[in-house]
């Protein structure tokens, strides 16, 4: 796991190292073993090394074929690539190393793009064709790794994170209020957008070319496919589910350094966990709990400390825990700003408290990331139907549903400062957008859920894992995701949704905590039958938590003088009378309004940590 980060001056201007140099310091915490700089006149790559796989020097990027023609930076582990050097070593190919670098590097030597499609794995990676004068980039299946770019001023930049293209000097930082739109609506980004103006994400499952001419082209190499295809028994789908898991567990094992685990006390990690306790049997794990005494109601349930307690008992491995408090969220709010660089999805913060803990013991942690969404852990969240329905009043239909972080009736008030600049944007335009590629004129009942899990490992799960990169390379820490191999994953996305959710709920808020409850023991059917063996069934049957603080409760009362301090400084590009009657109808209870008051801070203090122009 690494940094990368690069230059490519289309108009033929030498690029200094002092510049190429300043974006890799820039990311230095995702690679605090070892640093690199490549340039080649007018492009230059660059690299911070978290040595993992090959700790020699021999490791070092960035990494050239033996004749110069190729060069590559590179960020990830593709866990084949021992198969995959035995291919190439027959095809005559020598190694100068054992990283999955070098067999990364001589897959696109000998079979270009194609080589996306053998690798299992998670990466980010550039690599410049001296002969052809081109520079290529590709982002794993799922976008484990992130990618950013930014293409124009006749210069192209990119990099794991936007600081680095910052640091450049190539571009100045910039609201993109197109984006904020995006993210104000869904609470994540469903497009290539971010916060940054002109600063783009190269998508999962895409790579993309650029060449001397400035002619830039991606496309895209695969994309999720929840056909529900596959014809059989209940008996079977468990005994293969149980072969594919263990197989995914055990492949992401493979290192030089100690592989450790989260343990949240659901079933994911905790599976995960029992499973790879086998092979490694000095395993650490690590919990974040949180302190209830202020908690109400249905947070009173969200310290799980004591389920993974047994689960790590059952396991034997050394287990650590770290208790969260209502000021802890002020107290890491710059650095946490600073390392996320944009907002996506839920409260992270946590998971910023997590990393730092285990990245204490080690450079590797397992997270149980993926699983509910391929296996149907959200039942509330899906659209149900019993009958067909064409496309566009399925999208009606479900965009109405579907929890927006701000409804767009009162976006117009919160932005009014800046209303006339984006109330061109339909975000129902983009929802529809997200299912372009699968679309069709009409859609069965099944087709609805499978749609609906489409979008969530599109969308959310996209930006669970941005977050989970940022966050723990924010600790120089590794974290790989067994439940995103890529033969479980495409076993798991032709199971029938029947084999998934036994049940079908209207779609409830995401703030509303009963109808979640209520409704998520139906759903991953065919995992939990899967995985009792491993946990029993009482873990298994336990009512799935997210792994969330008690932010509703903390901001009606710890946490409020910190909370009215920042929003009544807020910036100008909202209306300050709109953000206080957000406020007050979450402290009086009228509404639970803990996801727009989470990500209004945020943005605040994000906006002003990167010294965004918001004119």
């Amino acid at each position: 796991m690494c940094g990368i980060a690069g230059i490519f001056n289309i108009n033929h201007q030498p690029v200094a190292h002092s510049q190429i140099k300043a974006m890799t310091n820039s990311i230095s915490h995702r690679g605090p073993d070892g640093e690199g700089q490549y340039i080649d006149g007018y492009v230059a790559l660059g690299h911070r090394r978290l040595a993992i796989i090959d700790l020699s020097p021999a490791g070092h990027q960035p990494m050239q074929t033996r004749e110069g023609r190729f060069t590559i930076t590179y960020n990830g582990e593709v866990y084949n690539f021992k198969e995959l050097r035995i291919q190439l070593e027959a095809l005559g190919y020598q190694f100068r190393s054992n990283t999955d670098t070098e067999v990364v590097l001589y897959a696109y030597t000998e079979w270009g793009c194609k080589c996306l499609d053998k690798f299992n794995g998670m990466f980010a990676f550039a690599i410049w064709d001296k002969k052809e004068q081109r520079l290529f980039l590709a982002r794993d299946r799922y976008g484990i790794k992130p990618l950013y770019y930014y293409n124009l001023d006749k210069s192209f930049v990119f990099a794991s994170e936007v600081k680095a293209i910052i640091a450049s000097g190539c571009y100045q930082s910039k609201l993109d209020k197109e984006g904020l739109i995006e993210y104000l609506t869904f609470q994540n980004f469903f497009t290539d957008k971010t916060l940054f103006q002109d600063i783009k994400m190269l998508m999962p499952g895409h790579y993309a070319y650029i060449d001397i001419g400035g002619k830039f082209e991606k496309h895209q190499y695969w994309d999720f496919n929840f056909c529900g295809s596959l014809q059989i028994s209940e008996e079977e789908a468990v005994e293969e589910t149980d072969r594919l898991f263990k197989q995914a567990v055990q492949r992401q094992l493979v290192g030089d350094v100690p592989v450790n685990a989260y343990l949240s006390g659901g079933i994911d990690s905790g599976a995960i966990t029992m499973v790879a306790s086998k092979f490694l049997p000095h395993m650490q794990t690590f919990t974040i709990g949180f302190d209830l005494s202020s908690a109400s109601g249905l947070e009173l349930s969200f310290d799980e400390r004591a389920k993974a307690e047994h689960i790590s008992y059952l396991a034997k491995t050394e287990h650590y825990e770290m208790v969260l408090k209502a000021g802890d969220m002020e107290r890491c709010m710059d650095k946490y700003a600073h390392h996320l660089e944009e907002p996506r999805v839920g409260q992270s913060y946590p998971n910023y408290y997590a990393a730092k803990l285990a990245s204490k013991f080690g450079k590797v942690v397992l997270s149980g990331a993926g699983g509910d969404e391929l296996f149907g852990g959200y039942p509330w969240r899906y659209f149900y139907t019993n009958k067909p329905i064409v496309f566009d009043k399925f999208i009606d239909s479900y965009y109405l549903k579907w929890q927006r972080l701000i409804p767009n009736s009162q976006l117009k008030d919160l932005l009014a400062p800046i209303w006339e600049d984006v109330k061109h944007i339909w975000t129902r335009d983009i929802f529809a957008d997200v299912f372009k590629t699968i679309k069709k004129d009409t859609l069965e009942a099944s087709d609805c859920i499978n749609y609906s899990l489409y979008l969530e490992a599109k969308t959310f799960l996209h930006g669970l894992l941005v977050v989970e990169d940022k966050l723990s390379m924010a600790h120089s820490l590794e974290t790989r995701v067994p439940f995103l191999d890529n033969n479980l994953v495409d076993f798991a996305t032709k199971l029938p949704s029947s084999m998934k959710i036994s049940n079908q709920f209207e779609m409830a808020n995401e703030n509303d905590l009963a109808s979640k409850l209520q409704a998520n023991k139906s759903g991953k059917i065919i995992l939990r039958k899967t995985l009792v063996k491993y946990l029993g069934k009482k873990i298994v049957n336990t009512k799935k938590q997210g792994f969330s603080s008690p932010d509703a409760s903390w901001f009606k009362g710890e946490s409020i003088e910190y909370i009215q301090k920042e929003l009544t400084n807020s910036l100008p590009i909202f209306n300050q009378d709109a953000i206080q009657k957000i406020l007050n109808q979450h402290v009086s209870r009228k509404q639970n309004n803990r996801l727009a008051i989470w990500s209004l801070l945020y943005l605040n203090k994000s906006l002003r940590v990167f010294n965004h122009e918001c004119s």
